[in-house]
């Protein structure tokens, strides 16, 4: 039971980070993200976590190709 928990914390510290950032970006609550990402999964039978998982990946690769350089010597 353990083991269910922990994994349960990792997806929700990590799931809740890409619905922070997409509310911070829309200028909205991530609250509202979330819930509406609940409520889109249920209404589209699975849609809605689809979408996630996409935005989620898109999130990463878009951390890895652009990275924020203070200086022109961070090269």
């Amino acid at each position: 039971m353990n083991l269910f928990y922990q994994l349960l914390y990792y997806l929700q510290k990590r799931g809740f980070e890409v619905c922070g950032r997409i509310a911070d970006r829309l200028g909205i609550r991530a609250r509202v993200v979330r819930t509406s990402f609940i409520y889109l999964t249920f209404v589209t039978l699975g849609f809605g976590f689809a979408l996630y998982l996409f935005l989620a990946f898109w999130l990463k690769i878009k951390d890895l190709l652009y990275t924020k350089r203070t200086s022109v010597f961070d090269l």
